[in-house]
């Protein structure tokens, strides 16, 4: 376990000194499309542990990065709110707002989740579209301030992204913390057994709000830096369908991998832009691409890696059984004559 969890920190350690710099020639659209990778990690994270890791399936991601977004424009061009403060307030209310979509979590597990979470999106984005007094309706809410911090303005498109890595990070960070603290245990209890998890004294009704709660602050985290990336919002973002693409997200990178999200955001939103090369085929090529995927690795991309190793695991395996073979037949062999010369 030491070991991976040291594997696991390594690779962050090594990959943030390469984000920071790498994008630093990109163009804005390049940066744009980076930034926007890093903001649905963010997003796909949260919903990793309430499906990977927890096992609960929802359909309520995309609904909780409208709320992060849309909480974060309101704060920041109505009340005048700095976005650090707009960015806390934001991922507080989506917090409090998944406590309370996980009660219905206690009593229906699985499909019926699933069509209780779907039908709270469609709320949050029927308040988004017709309560125009709010939340701007379809004309929207424009002009969504980017941070200054200090008196320095992080608004140009590498600073801001460099200040989303560095959010990026320290959600990473915790979520690396609570994985490996007794919590993570207990949610991959939930989904293992809860029955099980039950009778070794996890108290199933707390970490299953838990799980949703979490899960939900890091896609109002996610939405809160989505604002200020677009500078734009409407509800068109915030559609059922960014729910499934969040939910094809986690399962393309591999539902309950700690990478997952950061592999998956990367074939869900980066990988469609590389395919625009191709002309008006980059959708029937995407496509064809993600059916391969599901039918080749259900397990994501991530579990591809894990059936190699596991692959390499049984023919090392057997290699060496292979080798013990003829030394085993070698020691027995004077056993076996020195029974036969016994009288």
């Amino acid at each position: 376990m030491s070991r991976k969890l040291n594997t696991d920190l390594l690779i962050i350690l090594i990959a943030v000194p390469i984000l920071w710099f790498a994008p630093s020639g990109l163009k804005s659209y390049g940066l744009y499309v980076v930034s926007l990778w890093l903001v649905m990690s963010i997003a796909a994270m949260g919903l990793n542990l309430t499906l990977g890791y927890a096992g609960l399936t929802s359909l309520a991601q995309g609904a909780f990065l409208g709320i992060g977004a849309y909480a974060t424009a309101i704060l920041t061009v109505k009340a005048g709110w700095p976005l650090p403060a707009a960015f806390l307030a934001s991922t507080g209310l989506s917090f409090l707002v998944g406590v309370v979509l996980g009660f219905p979590a206690l009593r229906v597990k699985h499909h019926y989740l699933a069509f209780v979470t779907l039908a709270f999106s469609v709320v949050v984005f029927l308040v988004a579209r017709n309560e125009q007094w709010l939340t701007g309706g379809v004309y929207g809410l424009a002009n969504i301030p980017r941070p200054v911090l200090f008196g320095a303005d992080l608004g140009g498109g590498l600073a801001f992204y460099r200040t989303v890595l560095v959010v990026t990070l320290a959600l990473t960070l915790v979520m690396w913390w609570l994985l490996h603290s007794p919590w993570g245990r207990a949610f991959q209890a939930l989904r293992e057994n809860p029955l099980r998890a039950a009778s070794l004294g996890v108290d199933i009704r707390a970490y299953t709000l838990l799980a949703f709660a979490i899960g939900s602050a890091f896609g109002g985290a996610a939405g809160s830096l989505y604002a200020p990336l677009v500078e734009f919002i409407d509800p068109a973002p915030f559609a059922l369908s960014a729910s499934f693409v969040l939910l094809l997200t986690v399962v393309a990178g591999g539902a309950g991998s700690f990478f997952g999200p950061f592999v998956g955001a990367f074939f869900s939103y980066m990988l469609p832009e590389l395919l625009r090369a191709t002309g008006g085929w980059y959708l029937i090529i995407y496509a064809a691409v993600v059916l391969v995927l599901v039918m080749v690795s259900p397990t994501g991309l991530l579990g591809l890696i894990d059936r190699w190793r596991d692959h390499q695991s049984q023919r090392r395996a057997a290699a060496i059984r292979a080798a013990a073979r003829p030394t085993l037949a070698s020691a027995d062999k004077p056993t076996l004559e020195n029974q036969g010369a016994a009288p």
